[in-house]
């Protein structure tokens, strides 16, 4: 089967060039050029790998990888770029990208570094994906969207309620913003409230802290946001 490409880089030159090549090995590529445009992409196609330049406009690349990575672990995602500080890749490694690659970039290397991370994709298939998580004696499945107490009861989530408890388990023990989980959970185009996100949290207390005292796992820091202890 064709393997699927998006290709994210806002330099149309550069972008045109790697496209041909890309489509001259046989893979087929989505162009994308900034970085609402490249998220739409993204949630309406199946992809079984993203190139994703940083300095895009409208959104940066690491924040497009850790919208990405709550919505989807798998599909590996290779970060070209002219940031080539030792910050720059930690923080892109540390956001979700597998792979790094700085411009300027030989041809042949980046088809090399795509082959390698679409053979390790198809490993990665047959492992199960961590889509159980605990939270005190409540586990979550996060593909099903439902959780269920130690006592049995399921409760339902919607989409939104399932991405933050993602979100705040993947960075658990630290504090989230609202402002950051309007933006990776509501999305740029939509800024509700931050009463919408506290409205949230009330409904993960009424499931999760139903036998224990409030703020046990979910600690409120007044005038920032949130994090969850678990």
């Amino acid at each position: 089967m064709q393997k699927r490409i998006l290709l994210v880089e806002d330099e149309e030159n550069l972008h045109d060039a790697i496209k041909m090549n890309l489509e001259l090995e046989g893979y087929f590529v989505i162009s994308s050029y900034a970085g609402k445009d490249a998220i739409d992409k993204f949630r309406t196609n199946r992809f079984d790998l993203i190139i994703l330049d940083i300095m895009l406009p409208e959104i940066n690349g690491f924040d497009i990888c850790d919208i990405i990575r709550l919505e989807d672990n798998i599909v590996p995602i290779l970060f070209l770029t002219a940031k080539n500080s030792s910050q720059d890749k930690i923080r892109g490694l540390k956001a979700g990208g597998d792979d790094y690659l700085t411009k300027p970039f030989n041809l042949e290397e980046l088809l090399l570094r795509v082959s390698n991370l679409l053979k390790r994709l198809e490993m990665t298939k047959t492992i199960i994906s961590e889509d159980i998580i605990m939270i005190g004696n409540n586990k979550v499945d996060l593909k099903s969207y439902t959780t269920t107490s130690s006592s049995g009861i399921v409760s339902q989530l919607s989409k939104r309620q399932a991405k933050l408890l993602k979100l705040l388990y993947e960075r658990k023990n630290e504090v989230v913003s609202r402002a950051e989980i309007l933006e990776k959970i509501w999305g740029y185009d939509v800024y509700p409230s931050t009463r919408t996100v506290d409205n949230v949290i009330l409904s993960f207390r009424k499931i999760f802290e139903k036998d224990v005292p409030s703020n046990t796992y979910f600690k409120s820091v007044r005038g920032v946001g949130y994090k969850l202890i678990c």
